[in-house]
Protein backbone atom coordinates (compact mmCIF):
# COMPACT_ATOMS: atom_id res chain seq x y z
CA UNK A 1 0.00 0.00 0.00
CA UNK A 2 1.47 3.53 -0.76
CA UNK A 3 1.91 6.26 1.54
CA UNK A 4 1.55 9.84 0.99
CA UNK A 5 2.45 12.61 3.35
CA UNK A 6 -0.21 15.27 4.01
CA UNK A 7 -0.15 18.65 5.25
CA UNK A 8 -2.15 18.73 8.86
CA UNK A 9 -4.57 21.18 8.53
CA UNK A 10 -3.27 22.87 12.11
CA UNK A 11 0.26 22.68 10.21
CA UNK A 12 -0.94 24.21 6.68
CA UNK A 13 0.31 28.00 6.16
CA UNK A 14 -0.40 30.66 3.18
CA UNK A 15 -2.98 28.94 0.35
CA UNK A 16 -3.22 25.81 1.60
CA UNK A 17 -4.43 27.30 5.21
CA UNK A 18 -6.90 29.26 2.92
CA UNK A 19 -8.22 25.77 1.11
CA UNK A 20 -9.07 24.13 4.36
CA UNK A 21 -10.12 26.51 6.07
CA UNK A 22 -12.50 26.88 3.12
CA UNK A 23 -13.21 23.37 3.30
CA UNK A 24 -14.11 23.08 7.02
CA UNK A 25 -16.68 25.96 6.09
CA UNK A 26 -18.20 24.13 3.49
CA UNK A 27 -17.89 20.29 4.57
CA UNK A 28 -16.82 20.85 8.72
CA UNK A 29 -13.83 19.51 8.12
CA UNK A 30 -10.79 18.60 5.72
CA UNK A 31 -10.83 15.28 4.21
CA UNK A 32 -7.87 13.58 3.27
CA UNK A 33 -8.38 13.48 -0.47
CA UNK A 34 -7.96 17.12 -0.27
CA UNK A 35 -4.74 16.63 2.24
CA UNK A 36 -3.40 14.53 -0.06
CA UNK A 37 -3.56 17.04 -3.05
CA UNK A 38 -2.61 19.46 -0.53
CA UNK A 39 0.75 19.04 -1.46
CA UNK A 40 0.46 20.90 -4.44
CA UNK A 41 -1.86 24.00 -3.53
CA UNK A 42 -2.35 25.25 -7.14
CA UNK A 43 -3.40 21.71 -8.23
CA UNK A 44 -5.75 21.57 -4.95
CA UNK A 45 -6.82 24.78 -5.58
CA UNK A 46 -8.08 24.00 -9.52
CA UNK A 47 -9.51 20.83 -8.24
CA UNK A 48 -11.82 22.10 -6.13
CA UNK A 49 -12.88 24.77 -8.78
CA UNK A 50 -13.59 22.08 -10.91
CA UNK A 51 -15.16 20.37 -7.88
CA UNK A 52 -17.47 23.25 -7.25
CA UNK A 53 -18.00 24.04 -10.75
CA UNK A 54 -19.58 20.88 -11.76
CA UNK A 55 -21.72 19.74 -8.57
CA UNK A 56 -22.72 23.24 -7.10
CA UNK A 57 -22.62 25.36 -10.52
CA UNK A 58 -25.45 25.81 -13.24
CA UNK A 59 -26.26 22.33 -14.56
CA UNK A 60 -29.94 20.64 -16.02
CA UNK A 61 -29.08 17.33 -13.38
CA UNK A 62 -30.27 18.36 -9.52
CA UNK A 63 -27.51 17.82 -6.78
CA UNK A 64 -29.00 14.57 -5.79
CA UNK A 65 -28.61 13.64 -9.58
CA UNK A 66 -25.10 14.40 -9.61
CA UNK A 67 -23.78 12.92 -6.40
CA UNK A 68 -25.57 9.70 -7.88
CA UNK A 69 -23.46 9.80 -10.56
CA UNK A 70 -20.47 10.24 -8.53
CA UNK A 71 -21.24 7.51 -6.62
CA UNK A 72 -22.07 5.14 -9.23
CA UNK A 73 -18.66 5.74 -11.29
CA UNK A 74 -16.55 5.39 -7.67
CA UNK A 75 -18.60 2.01 -7.42
CA UNK A 76 -18.18 1.01 -11.11
CA UNK A 77 -14.09 1.52 -10.33
CA UNK A 78 -13.76 -0.27 -7.02
CA UNK A 79 -12.85 3.55 -5.75
CA UNK A 80 -14.34 4.24 -1.63
CA UNK A 81 -16.16 7.65 -2.36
Amino acid sequence: MAFIETIDPDDAQGPLREIYEQAVRRAGRVYQILRIQGRNPAALDASMRMYVALMHGPSPLTRVEREAIAVTVSRVNECFY
